[in-house]
């Protein structure tokens, strides 16, 4: 009996908090954070006799939302309730939509090592967000309902995704798209964008088929991509024992990396849909749709290509300067002000991404200026420092902050280009190292190496090694 093989389908769930500077039926502040249950009023907290208001920016939000991620966008839509009871919701219903969604159709290109895929992009629909449980050491909860009404779009894909590589490259396009387009800050660790992943597997000759499990409300990346992983294999083993998947509700365990059992899955009718009375359907108008696509910024994947086209730099290199907009926008703040392209992505992707990652910093967190940075890399292209001289200049900056012109004067860094006096230099270097001089001759290149390193040495690192190069050259060919 041969054994089987099961591939894994995986589908993703993705709510992302609209920026807009109110919630989306009432007038509340939607800014994270502030004492608890102080952010709400009568609406939000769905008291007898109150009546939901549309904000109008987050269905724009949601539609600009959908032609970024190249769907179609309803001509008609409306808003239904959702009826649940749970603690973070007070009216015991949520206002969503159901059968006519604002957007569908969509679709988000990917790239992994295995090669370029397109995923499907099922609906995207708004909806009101819900309060947060806080629950106490003692076995007590506490309910904080700020976040209860703040604008949502969920985000749902077909089960396209094969595996959690695929699952992090989507997740990795779709919060940089959002970003750049500004309708949500995507900040997970304030629950701005959260994600649950649909996971079951299914043997390649169609013959055996797990049941779907849900994995709700997972506040990073790698801990979706790490529950697609540990549910692929939980599937594959209960059906080589001959059990299946319980249609369920699971979370993760961050401590022990598992899924555990939240619930029993719910059903479409269990949430009882029906369309919300106090809100009338809607209308897009095409002229609305056009003015909103007229609105959106270039997209990543336009400006990785334009970067690597316009400023010649390799594809890797622009994908990875366009991965967020604050990186990309950063990038042509430096290529605006030092006119080399080239040389703006070596500095970002070899000194300033380097210590960015080894420190766990964000741009924002630096402590000089892009107007700093850039009249470093400035001096490097005009000759006036080498560029051991200002490594060294921008570990300054990045340890201490400063003025980089101040810190070439102060530590006398200025690169030395006077050929007369490299020269002299390069004869005295050659008088001292007769025994370098034979292996050169005899064919050694490392020789030619050590007797440029004397050179700099000597010169306290502050010639210029091009002209060194050419000079002791020179000086052993005419030997």
């Amino acid at each position: 009996m041969t054994e089987k093989t099961y591939k894994t389908l995986v589908g993703l769930e993705i709510h992302a908090e609209l920026a807009t500077a109110s919630k989306m039926f009432c007038g509340c502040t939607t800014t994270y954070g502030g004492d608890v249950n102080t952010h709400c009023c009568p609406i939000c907290l769905g008291l007898p006799g109150t009546l939901p208001i549309v904000n109008k920016r987050a269905i724009e939000f949601a539609i600009q939302t959908g032609l970024a991620f190249n769907a179609k966008i309803a001509r008609k839509s409306k808003m239904d309730r959702k009826n649940y009871f749970y603690p973070d919701l007070v009216k015991a219903f949520q206002i969503s939509q159901y059968d006519m969604p604002l957007c569908e159709n969509g679709h988000v290109d990917i790239e992994t090592a295995s090669g370029k895929k397109r995923i499907g992009i099922q609906r995207i629909h708004i909806e009101e967000d819900t309060g947060k449980s806080l629950h106490a050491e003692d076995g007590s909860s506490l309910l904080d309902y700020n976040r209860c009404g703040v604008p949502l779009i969920e985000i749902v894909t077909h089960p396209d995704i094969s595996n959690a590589e695929e699952a992090g490259a989507f997740l990795e396009r779709l919060k940089a798209t959002l970003e750049y387009i500004e309708v949500s800050d995507c900040k997970m660790e304030q629950g701005s964008l959260r994600c649950d992943v649909n996971v079951n597997v299914v043997s390649e000759d169609g013959t055996v088929k797990s049941n779907i499990t849900e994995v709700k409300n997972l506040n990073s990346f790698k801990a979706a991509m790490k529950a697609i992983e540990f549910e692929t294999r939980r599937h594959i083993e209960l059906l080589e024992k001959g059990e299946n998947s319980l249609k369920e509700t699971r979370r993760w365990d961050d401590a022990k990396n598992e899924t555990f059992h939240m619930r029993s899955k719910e059903f479409v009718q269990d949430y009882r849909y029906f369309p919300e009375p106090d809100i009338v359907d809607f209308e897009i108008d095409a002229d609305w749709i056009e003015r909103l696509e007229l609105e959106l910024p270039e997209l990543p994947e336009a400006r990785k290509a334009r970067f690597a086209s316009e400023y010649g730099i390799p594809e890797y290199d622009a994908g990875v300067l366009t991965a967020t907009r604050q990186m990309a926008d950063y990038f042509e703040s430096l290529v605006s002000r030092v006119g080399d392209g080239k040389l703006a992505s070596n500095w970002i992707m070899t000194e300033l991404m380097r210590r960015l990652k080894d420190e766990g910093l964000e741009l924002d967190a630096l402590r000089f200026t892009a107007e700093q940075f850039a009249d470093l890399i400035a001096m490097v292209k005009d000759g006036t420092l080498n560029q051991n001289a200002a490594k060294k200049v921008f570990r300054r900056l990045f340890e201490e902050g400063g003025d980089p012109k101040a810190i070439v004067e102060a530590e006398g860094l200025v690169q030395l280009s006077d050929t007369g006096l490299i020269k002299e230099t390069v004869e005295s270097v050659l008088a001292a190292n007769p025994q370098s001089i034979e292996d050169y001759k005899n064919g050694k290149d490392r020789a030619f190496g050590f007797l440029v390193g004397q050179v700099m040495k000597a010169s306290k690192g502050k010639a210029n090694p091009q002209v060194v190069n050419e000079l002791l050259a020179e000086a052993l060919k005419n030997l």
